[in-house]
């Protein structure tokens, strides 16, 4: 690998981190209740209250917000200061991610250091990338106007254009770590773990709508919810097909019953596996595959049993993204697997 190109790995790669984290300080921001302790949306950023005048100015333009009104209307300035802060931060990092893609992605196109069709990739990855950040404001506006909750339908979308993201990131800079194809007969998995790719996303929506309906904290059981297999509420909602976009326990019932299936397909790709001639690489991915998305799910049944506690709700949300990653690693691995020797 040449030097340019081990430093395009290496900026990429810090994206790919800083996506992370600011995704996990993204459910910090969600799961204490601070999402909309911001009132304004400034592009360019600004600094922080510097005294205590400033610290008045912003709970003063708090309290018009509704769930000032609706919910924390005793709130105290030091209850403010709380939960402006994981806000603050969450919007920072994202700035950081803007000016940490933008700087290098303009020093390498100057330079001409980027590899010969790369380019285009880099600026789908920065469109993507500004399509995050305004995704962001348009979900937290939705609590700023009458309900104090931002609509799940727009945090699903922030949140899974945030794995896009990253996807897209990770991705190009496999395609710079491992140029060349394996070989084996790894072709024969590619469709299996495609569509397991794609209920992975599926569910990652559906968890989106669980923290977003705050559906989690509903049946602090498991398997069952509460005394039924099927809670009995499921159809309460009229057309029937809003309880699953909308009903808090169908919602959950469904990101259950996508859990199982991730689990067969994860076994099934184990299994299939072992009776193919593959390269210890992607033998490795796939039982990472099967640790990860065996810790996932339990961290998902603990999530539920305990009422959604942060410290175990943002190991089950990183949970994710390693699942995310793992499938994105192995699906890079396979592609022409049999077609080409190393």
């Amino acid at each position: 690998m040449k030097r340019s190109e081990k430093l395009i790995v290496t900026w990429l790669l810090t994206g790919c981190f800083l996506i992370y984290v600011m995704v996990v300080v993204g459910g910090l921001t969600r799961l204490t209740h601070s999402g909309l302790s911001m009132v304004e949306w400034k592009p360019a950023g600004s600094l922080p209250p510097m005294n205590d005048s400033d610290w008045c100015i912003q709970f003063d333009k708090y309290k018009s917000s509704p769930e000032f009104k609706l919910i924390n209307k005793e709130f105290s300035l030091d209850d403010f200061k709380h939960i402006f802060w994981f806000e603050f931060v969450h919007r920072f990092i994202g700035r950081t991610i803007g000016m940490i893609f933008l700087i290098p992605f303009f020093y390498f196109l100057f330079t001409k250091k980027f590899p010969p069709g790369f380019l285009k990739k880099m600026i789908i990855l920065l469109i993507i990338g500004g399509l995050q950040g305004l995704l962001g404001w348009f979900m937290v506006k939705s609590g700023l106007v009458k309900n104090p909750y931002v609509s799940h339908y727009r945090l699903a979308a922030h949140l899974i254009t945030a794995f896009t993201a990253f996807g897209f990131a990770f991705w190009f800079a496999l395609d710079l770590i491992y140029p060349k194809t394996e070989i084996g007969e790894g072709h024969k998995l590619k469709k299996s773990v495609q569509i397991f790719f794609m209920v992975v996303v599926l569910q990652i929506i559906y968890g989106a709508f669980v923290a977003g309906l705050k559906a989690g904290y509903l049946f602090p059981t498991f398997p069952k919810m509460g005394d039924n297999w099927i809670p009995s509420d499921i159809s309460a909602l009229k057309p029937l097909w809003r309880n699953f976009l909308e009903g808090q326990s169908a919602v959950q019932f469904v990101h259950r019953c996508i859990a199982y299936v991730i689990l067969f397909l994860t076994v099934r790709i184990f299994f299939l596996s072992r009776k193919l001639n593959l390269s210890t690489v992607q033998k490795r991915i796939i039982f990472a595959l099967l640790t990860i998305t065996s810790l996932q799910i339990l961290l998902g049944i603990f999530t539920v049993l305990f009422s959604v506690p942060v410290s175990v709700a943002l190991l089950h949300q990183t949970g994710a993204f390693f699942l995310f990653s793992i499938i994105l690693f192995l699906l890079h691995r396979l592609r022409n697997s049999d077609l080409v020797n190393i």
